[in-house]
């Protein structure tokens, strides 16, 4: 059944950011299943899908190098692989036949029209519902396999996709994060409609490619962007609050600076935004806010920010494009500042603002030393206590920031998007990298 289902499969999207290492996982994974015996009458073909010939011939050079990357990891394996091989004697010759035979099973295409023979349909296109629904319609209505669907979308409810391309529960959520070939953490979003049998490939699939599977219920922005949004939506209101004393680009920097040194994560959430892209987050809040009945999930900073044309995102490259910071080597340097309409340099402020905050509290460590620690409690435990102790102006904000993070997780349990609370910890720590679980003892 899972190497059948594996025989013919399809990426939508697949030269993108999030398809290509969707393709990639998939091609190796379908590479290994053929060379079992049981699977050598099995031709295996991986439909690369995408609209653009120039981006698909850009996609095969990637996944040569990288699946030269994962050969070269495996070698002992390869070994194995090819004992039957005679003509393969040293290492470089098994790993690039092995590239050779990953590579012969994907087959790019700009037409949809691939995917009609295809068994599984992956999907990581534009987070556009209406596109999605098109795409999945035409290639259900003209493909006899009855075949599956797995949507990478981040916040579009599955049902919605479901009952619009009638595809009867042949459809679910299988949010990789980005970039899908390093990310661990992958979001399962089932429906009421899904039979068994698709949810239990589903779970092979990701054992398979080593993924940590946590399990969402389908309610708009799952679990990851449900907690994401709300981050943002937090900061920018302290950002207001904090304007009444300081400028605007001051603001910002400090709230940066407090969720990313103060609260020891990985980069601030305005960095984070940037990265994420602004017009994407705002894209997932409109996504979000017709099926949150309880809160407003709309942010005006972001509107302001996309009527100036200050997107953030990322370049080809994987460098950072400016966003409400501006970036050089990928650092900040320089805040946008909606009141001037320019970005003001970090220099002319910074000084002044790391005054204002405070220093930071004792036992305070850079993320990059804290994500690995193996006493993590009686860490974290300490640095919030000290947190607590303090009386500056950095400490208070940090602490609010940690209590409305602890109940925005809480909130993700009690309306039923996480089945508990590990869960919620689990994706972010897992996929947004933070060194402990919002949901914890410490605040």
């Amino acid at each position: 059944m899972y190497s059948e289902r594996l025989q013919n499969v399809s990426v939508l999207g697949a030269a993108g950011k999030m398809g290509s290492g969707i393709l990639l996982l998939t091609a190796v994974e379908m590479a290994d299943l053929s060379f079992k015996p049981e699977n050598k009458d099995i031709t295996y073909v991986l439909n690369a899908i995408d609209v653009s010939p120039k981006a698909l011939n850009g996609l095969m050079e990637y996944l040569k190098v990288q699946v030269k990357k994962i050969a070269e990891k495996k070698t002992v394996q390869l070994r194995k692989l090819y004992e039957h091989r005679a003509d393969l004697i040293e290492n470089e010759e098994m790993i690039n036949q092995y590239i050779s035979d990953v590579l012969a099973i994907v087959h790019p295409v700009t037409r949809l029209e691939a995917a009609y023979d295809s068994y599984l349909i992956f999907e990581a296109v534009n987070e556009d519902e209406n596109l999605k629904v098109k795409l999945f319609s035409q290639i259900d209505n003209n493909n006899p396999h009855t075949p599956w669907f797995f949507t990478n979308t981040s916040s579009v409810p599955i049902y919605i996709i479901d009952n619009k391309a009638q595809l009867s529960g042949r459809i679910l959520g299988f949010h990789f994060y980005n970039p899908p070939a390093i990310q661990k953490l992958a979001e399962l979003i089932t429906t009421s409609q899904n039979s068994p049998e698709i949810i239990d490939f589903a779970k092979t699939f990701a054992k398979n490619l080593r993924k940590v599977i946590v399990p969402s219920n389908d309610i708009a922005g799952f679990i990851g962007n449900g907690h994401f949004m709300r981050d943002i939506l937090y900061a920018v209101s302290e950002v207001e609050h904090l304007t009444k004393n300081m400028t605007f680009a001051e603001a910002v920097y400090c709230m940066n600076k407090i969720s990313q040194d103060f609260l020891i994560r990985p980069m601030g959430i305005f960095q984070l935004m940037d990265y994420v892209g602004i017009d994407v987050c705002q894209f997932i809040m409109k996504v979000m806010a017709p099926h949150i009945k309880d809160e407003k999930i709309h942010c005006d900073l972001l509107d302001t920010l996309m009527s100036l044309q200050v997107k953030g995102g990322q370049n080809s490259d994987g460098s950072q494009k400016n966003g409400i910071l501006k970036y050089e080597k990928n650092k900040p340097v320089a805040v946008y500042d909606v009141n001037v309409k320019d970005y003001v340099a970090i220099t002319t402020f910074q000084a002044n603002c790391d005054e204002k905050l405070g220093k930071l509290p004792d036992g305070h460590l850079p993320w990059k030393n804290a994500v690995n620690l193996k006493n993590k409690h009686e860490v974290f435990s300490k640095y919030f206590n000290n947190i607590k102790s303090m009386q500056t102006l950095g400490s208070k904000l940090a602490l609010y920031y940690a209590q409305k993070s602890k109940a925005i997780g809480l909130k993700l349990v009690s309306d039923g998007v996480a089945h508990n609370n590990d869960d919620v910890n689990t994706v972010m720590l897992t996929g947004f990298f933070h060194a402990y679980g919002p949901i914890n003892e410490y605040v």
